[in-house]
């Protein structure tokens, strides 16, 4: 499990970590939601250590990270970052190999580039193999990324606003795959995500933010509510339950609230 302790952090007057705890368990995924500006993305730094904390522990297993265990603890990532652009003559396939850099040689492993035109293929993205990487869409790139990450084998799946670029198809092709590559290699996953929706269908757990502060955590199911929503969006919203109990919501204008 992933813990985070009394986590602090503030960068001159803005306050992004206040006494923030919470556990992240191993075959879940969680979702931070949290309006702009309130320290998503600064968390998910934090966690991988590029941001050093104030004051506070984070841990996973018997393992805390620490200056010294950096780079063992960076090893256990499949980090995929909001936003990152590629100036260089790759091939998709190659930027998904960089996922396993430590196993590569001037060769290439045929068992390793089997590997990832199969975590293409999974995902309907065979076709984009030889692709240059900068005649990709936006959110081609965010497929291929999530691909690199995939590749590592990673203990923990971190991806900050992961379908941000992609069209619908794809948002619930992504989500869909990460969840069921997190059940099935028992992944700790945690996202950066804004559609709340997406998040109720695709969570087993949010942590919801606000002001530096860890206001809500839990079950979709039970802690999105219209209150919460408009705490912390300051919008009216109506949350509609489907068949299985998963929260939709819906939000409403200025002059549908009044």
């Amino acid at each position: 499990m992933l813990k985070v302790n009394n986590l602090n952090l503030q960068f001159g007057s803005l306050v992004l970590a206040r006494d923030v705890s919470f556990t992240l368990k191993p075959g879940q995924v969680t979702a931070i939601l949290g309006p702009n500006g309130t320290g998503k993305s600064t968390l998910l730094k934090t966690l991988f250590g590029d941001i050093k904390v104030d004051s506070g522990d984070i841990g996973f297993g018997d393992e805390h990270l620490t200056p010294k265990t950096l780079a063992k603890w960076r090893s256990r990532f499949g980090y995929m970052p909001q936003d990152i652009h590629f100036d260089i003559g790759l091939s998709v396939v190659e930027v998904i190999l960089l996922g396993r850099i430590d196993a590569l040689s001037l060769r290439v492993d045929e068992t390793l580039l089997s590997e990832a035109l199969d975590i293409l293929d999974s995902m309907g993205l065979a076709h984009l193999a030889n692709r240059d990487v900068r005649t990709l869409s936006g959110g081609q790139c965010q497929m291929m990324l999530f691909a690199q990450a995939l590749m590592r084998k990673p203990q923990i799946m971190m991806l900050d606003e992961p379908v941000s670029a992609l069209d619908l198809h794809y948002q619930h092709v992504l989500l869909e795959h990460l969840r069921q590559q997190t059940q099935q290699h028992n992944y700790t996953t945690v996202m950066v995500l804004h559609d709340l929706n997406l998040a109720a269908q695709y969570a087993d757990n949010l942590l919801v933010l606000k002001g530096g502060e860890l206001v809500a955590t839990g079950d979709p199911k039970q802690i999105l509510t219209a209150e919460l929503v408009e705490d912390i969006y300051n919008v009216k919203a109506q949350v509609f339950c489907d068949e299985s109990g998963v929260p939709f919501v819906r939000t409403l204008r200025s002059n549908q609230a009044a």
